[in-house]
């Protein structure tokens, strides 16, 4: 008889987990179903697009409400470096030419996260940091300070590069 009793139980066990398992099934497919996976697609822009297309590169990419955007250098529409000799008035340039990519995104200084500076003159450099907050009035953003040897063509003395992320 005890042995009947814990058949009994068994097959009443299995039967119930065999349903929920039946059950579930479904419900699983469903939600899977129910899920919209929302794909970004990257969106590239080129500020000078002859001369990003001649090296190689998108000066920003925007992905979902994060944006990527190349180091910026002091030069002209036609790709040769500005302000020879004054890292001030490069600076100012890099900035410029940051402030139009961040328009054409509908962003401005306060939404970038991380600053990237390169120049080949950190003591000068160090001098006129101060301009940046003319570019940062509210918070400054994380990043770094990196003093190179030479950047892409002679003559350039900063490069800055940004990161954003919009709201």
């Amino acid at each position: 008889m005890k042995n009947r009793i814990t058949e009994i139980k068994s097959a009443l066990l299995l039967s119930f987990l065999l349903t929920a398992t039946v059950m579930l099934i479904p419900s699983c497919q469903q939600k899977q179903k129910d899920q919209i996976i929302e794909i970004e697609k990257p969106e590239y822009f080129l500020l000078r697009p002859e001369i990003e297309k001649a090296y190689g590169y998108s000066h920003a990419v925007k992905i979902g409400n994060d944006i990527k955007i190349s180091g910026a250098v002091s030069m002209d529409e036609e790709g040769n470096p500005t302000a020879i000799g004054d890292l001030g008035e490069q600076m100012k340039n890099c900035y410029a030419d940051l402030d139009k990519i961040l328009k054409h995104y509908g962003c401005t200084f306060d939404d970038v996260v991380v600053e990237n500076i390169f120049t080949t003159n950190m003591p000068l450099f160090l001098e006129k940091a101060a301009y940046r907050n003319k570019i940062y009035t509210n918070r400054f953003p994380t990043g770094s300070w990196l003093g190179v040897k030479e950047l892409a063509l002679p003559g350039l003395m900063i490069e800055i590069e940004l990161e954003v992320h919009k709201n």
